[in-house]
């Protein structure tokens, strides 16, 4: 396939060229590196789940279309392909956009933005991401990298892009999902997961930006992995150390393995 074009799918491992995207409905992404990958079966999950939620495709349909997307991914080079659902004069489309990924960063600048949370659907990628782009550009202007929205009451949500992730001792502290409405990360969920097996200390809280000053504070996603916060703006908050976050990352890292671009492995295992 060639990269960083869109392709769309009719069924078994029949792609077509499109010239455009259509309206995007759900998407899911994650980094391959030479055909490893992070938490694939998670991400495949996270994308059927919201099909069948939206639009009510069978979970069988959308698994084969996920595989079928899978085995596109070329074995070498560094990609960040996009799993998406459109809506096709009232009919669910599946696409796959094959785009190189970008580079890594190492750290990141958040901007808080202090307007409306104008999600309609903060639960699934996709239906939001004009809206999150155009919030994402107003941090940019402000010299930020990402921008973090709030909620009614001044307490931090997520980022536009991001999860975050923030540190209080030994303890790792992760938003509180029972009072927030939350894009189910993916990045954040492996990263728990490490801390569970590890014996690291989980709390969830629903601080505000001035309770995380002088905290280490990552933004996480499945391009970037770790993103320790340099600096913030927009707010009374200082920007903590970055202690932990290298060992951490490399931790997450060896979680990757092969993406099975024929599937045998993947389909035994009934990951996608």
């Amino acid at each position: 396939m060639t990269a960083d074009r869109r392709w769309r799918w009719s069924g078994a491992d029949v792609f077509s060229t499109v010239a455009s995207g259509g309206r995007v409905a759900v998407v899911d992404s994650w980094l391959v590196e030479d055909g490893r990958s992070v938490s694939l079966d998670a991400h495949a999950d996270r994308f059927v789940t919201a099909c069948a939620a939206l639009f009510s495709v069978p979970r069988g349909r959308a698994r084969a279309f996920v595989r079928a997307a899978v085995r596109r991914i070329p074995a070498t080079g560094r990609w960040f392909p996009r799993l998406e659902l459109t809506d096709l004069d009232g009919e669910p489309v599946f696409q796959l956009w094959l785009r190189p990924a970008p580079a890594r960063g190492a750290t990141v600048r958040l901007w808080v933005y202090d307007g409306v949370d104008a999600r309609r659907c903060p639960t699934v990628k996709g239906p939001d991401l004009d809206w999150l782009a155009q919030v994402r550009s107003a941090a940019q202007e402000r010299g930020a990298d990402e921008a973090l929205l709030l909620d009614g009451d001044g307490r931090l949500i997520e980022g536009t892009t991001t999860s975050l992730l923030w540190w209080h001792g030994d303890t790792l502290y992760a938003p509180d999902t029972t009072r927030l409405d939350l894009l189910p990360s993916v990045t954040r969920a492996t990263l728990l997961r490490i801390a569970a097996t590890s014996g690291t200390p989980v709390a969830y809280a629903c601080p505000r930006p001035s309770d995380l000053s002088g905290l280490e504070t990552w933004a996480v996603n499945a391009l970037h992995g770790i993103r320790p916060v340099r600096q913030w703006t927009g707010a009374p908050t200082a920007a903590g150390r970055a202690r932990r976050a290298p060992i951490w990352q490399a931790r997450l890292d060896a979680l990757a393995s092969a993406t099975c671009r024929e599937h045998g492995l993947a389909k035994e295992r009934g990951l996608l």
